[in-house]
Protein backbone atom coordinates (compact mmCIF):
# COMPACT_ATOMS: atom_id res chain seq x y z
CA UNK A 1 0.00 0.00 0.00
CA UNK A 2 1.33 3.46 -1.05
CA UNK A 3 1.45 5.94 1.77
CA UNK A 4 -0.82 8.35 -0.62
CA UNK A 5 -3.59 5.91 0.04
CA UNK A 6 -3.22 5.41 3.35
CA UNK A 7 -3.25 9.30 4.25
CA UNK A 8 -5.88 9.58 1.78
CA UNK A 9 -8.08 7.24 3.74
CA UNK A 10 -6.81 8.39 7.20
CA UNK A 11 -8.12 11.63 6.23
CA UNK A 12 -11.52 11.08 4.80
CA UNK A 13 -12.04 8.50 8.00
CA UNK A 14 -11.69 11.68 10.43
CA UNK A 15 -13.67 13.76 8.76
CA UNK A 16 -16.07 11.04 8.49
CA UNK A 17 -16.21 10.42 12.09
CA UNK A 18 -16.35 14.01 13.06
CA UNK A 19 -19.54 14.31 11.10
CA UNK A 20 -21.12 11.60 13.04
CA UNK A 21 -21.66 9.03 10.25
CA UNK A 22 -20.92 5.49 10.09
CA UNK A 23 -19.26 3.92 7.27
CA UNK A 24 -22.15 2.82 5.75
CA UNK A 25 -23.95 5.52 6.13
CA UNK A 26 -21.22 7.67 4.85
CA UNK A 27 -20.99 5.50 1.93
CA UNK A 28 -24.74 5.51 1.11
CA UNK A 29 -24.28 9.51 0.90
CA UNK A 30 -21.50 9.15 -1.21
CA UNK A 31 -23.33 6.94 -3.57
CA UNK A 32 -20.55 3.90 -3.09
CA UNK A 33 -20.37 0.27 -1.73
CA UNK A 34 -19.59 0.05 2.00
CA UNK A 35 -17.20 -2.13 1.63
CA UNK A 36 -15.22 -0.04 -1.25
CA UNK A 37 -15.61 2.89 1.38
CA UNK A 38 -13.72 0.47 3.40
CA UNK A 39 -10.94 -0.19 1.37
CA UNK A 40 -10.53 3.93 1.06
CA UNK A 41 -10.14 4.05 4.60
CA UNK A 42 -7.79 1.45 4.93
CA UNK A 43 -5.35 2.44 1.78
CA UNK A 44 -6.38 -0.28 -0.05
CA UNK A 45 -7.49 1.25 -3.25
CA UNK A 46 -6.66 3.96 -5.85
CA UNK A 47 -9.18 6.55 -5.83
CA UNK A 48 -10.49 8.22 -9.20
CA UNK A 49 -10.48 12.01 -9.35
CA UNK A 50 -14.16 11.71 -9.69
CA UNK A 51 -14.63 9.22 -6.34
CA UNK A 52 -12.25 11.78 -4.38
CA UNK A 53 -14.29 14.63 -5.01
CA UNK A 54 -17.69 12.74 -4.37
CA UNK A 55 -15.56 11.86 -1.15
CA UNK A 56 -15.16 15.69 -0.55
CA UNK A 57 -18.72 16.55 -1.32
CA UNK A 58 -19.93 14.37 0.80
CA UNK A 59 -17.59 15.74 3.65
CA UNK A 60 -18.69 18.91 2.72
CA UNK A 61 -15.30 20.10 2.34
CA UNK A 62 -13.32 21.11 -0.66
CA UNK A 63 -11.15 18.56 -2.01
CA UNK A 64 -7.80 21.02 -2.15
CA UNK A 65 -8.19 21.32 1.74
CA UNK A 66 -8.09 18.02 1.80
CA UNK A 67 -5.26 17.19 0.17
CA UNK A 68 -3.46 20.11 2.16
CA UNK A 69 -4.23 18.13 5.44
CA UNK A 70 -2.82 14.92 3.89
CA UNK A 71 0.50 17.31 3.01
CA UNK A 72 0.25 18.34 6.31
CA UNK A 73 0.06 14.98 8.17
CA UNK A 74 2.88 13.63 10.02
CA UNK A 75 4.46 11.14 7.48
CA UNK A 76 5.89 8.90 10.59
CA UNK A 77 1.76 8.74 12.51
CA UNK A 78 0.51 7.13 9.15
Amino acid sequence: MKEIEKLFGVVVRRRRKEMGLSQEAFADCAGIHRTYMSSIELGKVQVSINIAQKLADTLKTPLSVIWEEIEEYPRSAS
